[in-house]
């Protein structure tokens, strides 16, 4: 029998889901999002929302639809190996190359130095790590740890900040947006990575849903669609206001040329004062951890169920964590500068098979998602290669280039071409 939603039940799991996706990168990307589009800030908060959480919520919707409930049911399409190498880079991705080193190197810059400069950042993130991998080592307890305790903290927390600076303002907002703010807000949407981490974070979300009682295959969907849209709700709330707040800096010099992280804390800083940037780094600790604990937990698994139960989830944890701790100290900027070109890469060809994966019923011929997916990364990858002085440049002037979505025609030439290809599986 269908077991009747509760309220309760999906408040916890979206709550949960909220904090594992509201991590570093969804601190510190809004405000300055919010600086540099100025007048134009809404513009910009709207195609990054569009690009992390609305992305995210297309692929939670792809997968229900798909009654698949695991990155598998995305990728599968693609074929054994080309599947399995999409879903490690994936996994990699917005595990300790790239989202889970970030956690710490985020809540160093912000939480900890302001306030000891001189404290060392191995020794922090080491502390870091190992609350990290304590509540992480039994996964059974992961979501109802982050739901019921620690995300509470962090909401009321960013509303304090938020309400403050909607009703003490920092400055006006009459200053024109110095990068293109619909481009800005995609780039900034992806460097989030909550689309990949969203077909990774579902397998925690089901797990939890099934041990509150929601087993059959719909009310099991329901559960985690219904949570989604309360972890949806809570982040737009959360990136508005912080994008508001950074917009409202776009005319005082004095927080000009400040990166992400540097950006956030003068802003608190003018807001609050000594007492705001304690909160702050108390708000980092909280976002980050939990992100930090999703993020471990979810690759754990993966990596347990990829060997068969070959390489146990305790030893991929451990691994996890001694890895991202070792990355975490090259700061923010550096890990961010590296992640770019990455994200660049890998996002186009997920996106396209996030969107063919709702007409599954439809395509029979696997040669229609293979040949989208590959050209579309092949149109990311000259474009990424033309910023290093090759002459690729060329894909910026296709349809939309301007925008970032240069692989958007290729995508839709390669789907026609593999159409006609006959499939052998």
């Amino acid at each position: 029998m269908e077991k009747k939603q509760k309220f309760s039940d999906i408040l916890v799991i979206g709550m949960a889901l909220f904090a594992m996706f509201f991590g570093a990168g969804n601190l510190i990307f809004p405000p300055l999002l919010g600086q540099e589009s100025g007048t134009s800030w809404v513009i910009g908060f709207l195609f990054f929302f569009i690009f992390d959480v609305g992305l995210a919520l297309v692929a939670i919707l792809a997968l229900i639809n798909k009654g698949e409930l695991s990155i598998h049911g995305i990728t599968g399409v693609m074929g054994k190996v080309p599947s399995a190498i999409i879903n490690c880079i994936t996994v990699l991705c917005i595990g300790p190359l790239l989202a889970i080193p970030r956690t710490a190197a985020t809540t160093y810059e912000i939480g900890v130095q302001p306030l000891a400069p001189s404290f060392s950042t191995w020794i922090f993130s080491a502390i870091f790590f190992a609350i990290v991998l304590v509540l992480t080592i039994r996964p059974s307890k992961v979501v109802d740890i982050i739901g019921a305790f620690l995300t509470p903290i962090l909401v009321i927390g960013l509303l304090a900040m938020i309400i403050k600076g909607i009703i003490h303002p920092l400055g006006s907002i009459d200053v024109e947006a110095i990068n293109n703010p619909v481009q800005s807000g995609t780039m900034n949407g992806y460097q989030t990575l909550d689309v990949l981490a969203s077909m990774i974070f579902i397998l925690i979300i089901a797990s939890s849903a099934q041990g509150k009682g929601y087993t059959e295959g719909k009310s099991l969907s329901k559960a985690v669609l219904n949570s989604s849209f309360v972890a949806a709700v809570g982040l737009f709330v959360i990136y508005c206001g912080l994008t508001y707040l950074g917009a409202t800096t776009c005319n005082l010099p004095e927080m000009q040329g400040l990166n992400q992280t540097a950006l956030l804390v003068a802003i608190t800083n003018a807001s609050f004062g000594n007492i705001g940037v304690i909160l702050l780094g108390i708000v980092v600790l909280f976002a980050c951890l939990t992100t930090a604990i999703g993020l471990t937990s979810s690759t754990g698994s993966f990596f347990e169920d990829m060997t068969g139960g070959k390489v146990s989830y305790t030893k991929v944890v451990i691994i996890v964590v001694v890895f991202s701790w070792l990355i975490s100290n090259a700061g923010v900027s550096t890990i961010i500068q590296v992640s770019a070109p990455l994200l660049n890469l890998v996002y186009p060809g997920v996106l396209v098979l996030i969107i063919l994966a709702f007409f599954h019923n439809k395509i029979s011929n696997k040669n229609i998602y293979r040949c989208a997916t590959y050209l579309a990364i092949l149109t990311s990858a000259l474009e990424i290669l033309s910023g290093y002085g090759l002459p690729t440049g060329f894909v910026k002037s296709l349809p939309l280039g301007v925008y970032g979505f240069s692989w958007i025609l290729p995508a839709i030439v390669g789907g026609i071409i593999g159409k006609f290809i006959p499939c052998k599986d």
